[in-house]
């Protein structure tokens, strides 16, 4: 695979450190990452947000979620203790795993839920009030008023310059 030098990127700009980053980190990362375990992104509004991962096999116990720094991070360990199979095809893999993924601005993990299956972990976009656009209101004043102050001024300071 060729890569992709992205320093123009971090040279040229000031304050997309952490878009180039992650462009940076995805192109590098592609061919090391398993596709272990299988997951879905789905949108179900305009805030809202589920990531649904098949970890098939494995126990409320043996998964575990943590949102550090705008990562969020699922990890399963299998217990090794487990007595050996002697199979003659292993489709369903119980291997050790973690997948990351990289969460927007203001995204918070509300929950998560574990059922046939499926780790359904459920995501919300909260923008705070402070940052959400605000209408300014545009007060109308009376033209002829304005006009009457403009030339008030302008006699005023022709009054004074005749003094």
């Amino acid at each position: 695979m060729n890569t992709i030098d992205l320093t123009p990127l971090y040279r040229n700009s000031v304050g997309f450190d952490r878009l180039a980053s992650l462009l940076d980190n995805a192109l590098t990362t592609e061919t090391k990452v398993s596709a272990y375990p299988p997951y879905n992104i789905e949108v179900l509004g305009e805030n809202n947000y589920t990531i649904s991962l098949a970890v098939a096999g494995f126990s409320q116990d043996e998964l575990d979620i943590q949102v550090e720094k705008g990562v969020l991070s699922v990890s399963g360990n299998k217990d090794k203790a487990q007595e050996e199979h002697n199979y003659l095809h292993q489709g369903i893999p119980n291997q050790t795993f973690e997948r990351k993924f990289n969460l927007a601005d203001y995204v918070e993990v509300t929950g998560a839920d574990l059922s046939n299956g499926l780790l359904n972990i459920n995501l919300v976009k909260e923008i705070p009030e402070t940052m959400k656009p605000k209408k300014i209101s545009i007060n109308q004043v009376d033209n002829a008023l304005e006009h009457r102050k403009k030339e008030k001024v302008i006699n005023d300071k022709s009054n004074d310059q005749a003094a």
